[in-house]
């Protein structure tokens, strides 16, 4: 049997990766100086979680699976270098996993957590194995071996690891300038996506709504590519007939040209029907009973931290949402989503994320709270970044076109602000950092005063 360590085993991808190849019999253990909710079942399915990194945790394994977040000088990283013990990318070890089965990858810029568990969703009419990047209701958990032999996967572009991949089907949600601090220009992030194009063996389903993806597919082989969108009739998978309903969207499809029935999604915004029209696409091509796929997509809810309403008390009109939404085209749907459905005064707290994307695409946040009636901005949250690129959280507050923008950088002052609410507004929490820990404590803490 081999040994696989895991640096960072309580991440969100790390954690996935480490149930699936304890599942295939491999003796997985791993370390991680944060304990997180997926660490309880890490350890009860037998893998073991230490919370430092010593050098003599990794001694006898054969191989070390580190994320691109571990430095080099982290011991047990060093240990594996010095002692010549195979050190593999989280993404890369991903691959190795896709490219031997029917592997469908989602990809993009934005949407490829929900899109990739909504598939899953979908797709557990055929029991695959899923590795996706947030926590699934239907399965619990972020991971789950199958016994058939698809694959579904979400794709990270932010360090190139998708390229890895050679996926047998693949979808791309859209692509945008992110992670400037890895890719410097969006030249170099479409020659990445074109690559991925190129890589994938069978078809590629991609969102023509967003004019970079149109421009890029262009040139490309159109044999192998498929096309959706809510805007050009002439896509290949088009949504049309749009009508939201009691917190419900409902919509015809054609594929092809030729009515392929009506659905209903529950999670709001027209940016999540874009995102289940490739699943929906590939949920037939595969043989998924329609029946199955009219029921899991009416019943999706989202992933951990898309949309998750944490707290609501309808009589006195309050609700508390966490998102992971930070970048700002992100942040823009999400918002248009939720006014389509909420009907109260609608403010944001939202953490930046990374000094780099703050300073990158701040130009991009003008209009991103365009929809809230207030904003209130925390502290930007570094993710292990050095404060070196001169930008402050003063910067993004001044440049907001928002009315009502109030920088806190006292967090418990927020606690405060929503525990003496009167009522009549939602509160949505948005960003990539440890805002969700600050949603969860003011939701429970909403729950006791109203027991």
């Amino acid at each position: 049997m081999k040994k696989i360590y895991f640096i960072g085993i309580n991440g969100i991808g790390m954690s996935g990766l480490a149930k699936i190849m304890k599942t295939k019999g491999y003796e997985v253990n791993g370390a991680d100086l944060n304990r997180g909710y997926v660490t309880e079942e890490l350890e009860n399915m037998g893998i073991t979680v230490y919370n430092t990194h010593e050098g003599e945790h990794v001694k006898g394994c054969d191989m070390v699976i580190a994320s691109s977040a571990i430095k080099h000088d982290n011991p047990e990283y060093k240990y594996a270098v010095d002692n010549g013990i195979k050190i593999v990318k989280r993404g890369e070890l991903l691959a190795m996993l896709l490219n031997d089965e029917t592997g469908i990858a989602v990809a993009g810029t934005h949407g490829k957590t929900t899109t990739s568990s909504m598939m899953s969703s979908v797709m557990l009419d055929l029991d695959p194995t899923i590795v996706v990047g947030g926590i699934l209701p239907e399965i619990g958990s972020n991971a789950k071996p199958g016994k058939s032999e698809y694959f579904v996967a979400e794709a990270d572009e932010s360090d190139n690891s998708f390229l890895f991949m050679k996926p047998s089907y693949a979808v791309i949600t859209n692509v945008e300038e992110d992670h400037l601090d890895t890719h410097g220009c969006l030249e170099n992030i479409n020659k990445s996506f074109s690559q991925f194009i190129d890589q994938t063996k069978n078809e590629v389903v991609v969102c023509i709504d967003c004019e970079n993806l149109k421009k890029l597919i262009e040139k490309k082989e159109k044999e192998k590519i498929g096309t959706y969108s809510i805007r050009e009739r002439e896509a290949d998978i088009f949504a049309y007939d749009i009508q939201i309903e009691n917190g419900k969207t409902s919509y015809n499809i054609a594929i092809r040209g030729k009515n392929a029935g009506r659905y209903t999604i529950s999670i709001p915004g027209y940016h999540n029907i874009l995102n289940s029209l490739p699943v929906i696409y590939y949920a037939k091509k595969f043989g998924v009973n329609e029946e199955f796929l009219k029921k899991a997509l009416e019943n999706f809810k989202g992933s951990k931290r898309r949309y998750d309403i944490l707290y609501c008390n309808e009589d006195k009109g309050i609700k508390i949402i966490d998102d992971y939404a930070h970048h700002p085209t992100e942040i823009k749907a999400t918002l248009q989503g939720a006014k389509s459905i909420e009907h109260e005064k609608l403010t944001i707290i939202f953490q930046p994320h990374r000094y780099s994307r703050v300073k990158f695409l701040l130009q991009n946040f003008k209009d991103a709270f365009d929809g809230a009636e207030e904003v209130l901005l925390l502290p930007i949250y570094s993710a292990g970044e050095k404060d070196e690129f001169g930008v402050t959280v003063e910067d993004l507050g001044n440049i907001l076109k928002n009315e009502k923008v109030v920088i806190e950088k006292n967090s418990e002052k927020i606690d405060e602000r929503i525990l003496n609410c009167q009522g009549h507004e939602v509160f949505m929490f948005m960003g990539a950092g440890d805002i969700s820990k600050v949603a969860h404590r003011i939701a429970d803490k909403l729950e006791g005063k109203n027991r």
